[in-house]
C-alpha cells in the first residue's frame, strides 16, 4: 500500500553538484559537512552515504550517537563530534575513530589523564570561543591550553577551529573582530610548536561572506543542502535545493462561497471553490502560521493555503481548478513544474531555513531520487 502522508523527496545529483560548486568557490578546500539533526531534516544517512566518496569531504555531527549513526551506516569518512564530550565516551571514540571536540581547560586535561592510563586518545580539535559565548576555550585561557599541550608529545590536536556568531549578517564588523582573535590565537599556538593539520572557521554565511576566514577546511551546512544560511547575503554559489517537501491530497469537495474552512472559521471562501485536503500538519513540520499568505504548488501553479493548519492535515483552495485526489502538492523545494523556495516561507513567517528544514521529522517518508 503507497503511504499517504508527507514526503521528502531527496534529490541526490543536486547534492553532489552543490557540493562540487561549494568546493570550486573554496578553491578545492576541505569539505566539513554537517549533517547533524538527520542531515538538516534531509536524513543523515541519505546525505552522507551520496557524498562520502568525493574528494575532501569529512562530516561533523552534534552528538556521539549521530557519530555512532554514521559509523553503522559503513561510513568512514572522518566525523567531528560538536557537543562537548562525555568521559565515558572516550575509549568508544577511539575505537571509531572519532574526532573528539575539546572546549574547555577540564576537555584537555581529561584526554590527558586518559593518555597516561591508555598511552592513545581519539583525535581531537581545539575549539576556542570568539565571540558566540557558546562551547569553546576563553582566549584568555590559550597560553594555558598550549602549555598543556605542549608538555604531553602524545596528546596532540588535530585541529583547531571557533564559530562565527554574524557571518551571515549584513554588518561584519563583529565578525571581523572574531576573526582578528582567531588569527591571534592561531599564531600563538604556532609559536608554541602546535602544527595544525586543520583549521577552520568558516561556515555557509562566511563562505559566501568573509573570504579572509578561508582556512585547510570550510564547514558547509545550509549552503550544501541548497538553501540560504539568511536573507543578508548574495548567494554567489550556484545551489539548488536538495529537498521537495510534499503532501499528497486525500480528499476534494465543492463548496459554496461564504465556507468557513478550519479552526476558528478564519478563512471564509470568496466564491463556489474546490477545496481539497492535504494529509500533511504542523506535527510534520509544516509551520502553523504559514496559513495566513500561505501557498502551494500544484501542475506549476500555486494555491492559497485555506485557514489554519492542523496537527495532521491543511486545507487548500483550488478555486475553479479540480486537482487530482492522490496527487501531490509542493510545500517547499523544486519538483517537477513546481517550485517554493523554503527561504520564502522563512522570510514571510519571520524564521530561518534551518529552523524548517530540521522540523522535517516523524511520520515524513524520505525517498532518494
Amino acid at each position: 500500500m503507497t503511504y499517504r502522508g508527507p514526503k521528502a523527496y531527496i534529490h541526490t545529483d543536486r547534492l553532489k553538484q552543490n557540493l562540487r560548486n561549494i568546493q570550486r568557490h573554496a578553491c578545492d578546500r576541505n569539505l566539513i559537512c554537517a549533517v547533524k539533526a538527520d542531515g538538516y531534516g534531509h536524513g543523515a544517512s541519505i546525505i552522507a552515504n551520496s557524498i562520502k566518496n568525493e574528494p575532501g569531504v569529512s562530516f561533523a555531527v552534534f552528538t556521539f550517537e549521530e557519530a555512532l549513526e554514521l559509523r553503522n551506516e559503513n561510513i568512514q569518512n572522518d566525523i567531528l563530534i560538536f557537543s562537548r564530550f562525555q568521559k565515558e565516551r572516550i575509549q568508544s571514540s577511539l575505537d571509531l575513530n572519532l574526532t573528539l571536540n575539546v572546549s574547555s581547560i577540564q576537555d584537555l586535561k581529561t584526554l590527558i589523564s586518559f593518555y597516561h592510563r591508555h598511552q592513545s586518545v581519539p583525535k581531537f580539535h581545539v575549539k576556542f570561543d570568539t565571540g558566540m559565548t557558546r562551547l569553546g576555550i576563553d582566549i584568555e585561557d590559550a597560553a594555558i591550553i598550549y602549555e598543556l599541550i605542549s608538555k604531553e608529545d602524545g596528546v596532540e590536536p588535530e585541529g583547531i577551529y571557533s564559530h562565527f556568531s554574524t557571518a551571515d549578517e549584513g554588518d561584519l564588523s563583529y565578525a571581523e573582530l572574531q576573526l582578528n582573535q582567531f588569527k591571534s590565537v592561531i599564531q600563538l599556538g604556532q609559536k608554541s610548536g602546535i602544527k595544525f593539520k586543520e583549521i577552520h572557521f568558516t561556515n555557509s554565511g562566511a563562505l559566501l561572506n568573509i573570504p579572509d576566514a578561508f582556512y585547510t577546511s570550510i564547514r558547509v551546512g545550509m549552503l550544501l543542502y541548497g538553501a540560504a544560511p539568511s536573507d543578508e547575503v548574495s548567494m554567489d554559489i550556484d545551489v539548488e535545493p536538495v529537498m521537495s517537501f510534499c503532501g499528497p491530497i486525500v480528499n476534494i469537495r465543492r463548496v459554496k462561497a461564504g465556507t468557513p474552512v478550519s479552526y476558528g472559521g478564519v478563512y471564509i471562501t470568496e466564491k463556489d471553490t474546490y477545496i481539497a485536503v492535504i494529509q500533511t500538519g504542523f506535527a510534520d513540520g509544516l509551520p502553523r502560521q504559514w496559513f495566513e499568505n500561505g501557498i502551494v504548488g500544484y501542475k506549476g501553479q500555486t494555491f492559497k493555503i485555506a485557514g489554519r493548519i492542523c496537527m495532521d492535515q491543511f486545507m487548500v483552495d483550488f478555486g475553479d481548478i479540480l486537482p487530482v485526489e492522490g496527487e501531490e502538492v509542493l510545500l517547499f523545494g523544486k519538483k517537477d513544474a513546481n517550485e517554493l523556495p523554503v527561504e520564502t516561507i522563512a522570510n514571510e513567517i519571520g524564521t530561518t531555513t534551518y529552523v524548517l528544514l530540521t522540523a522535517i521529522h516523524g511520520r515524513t517518508e524520505r525517498i532518494i531520487i
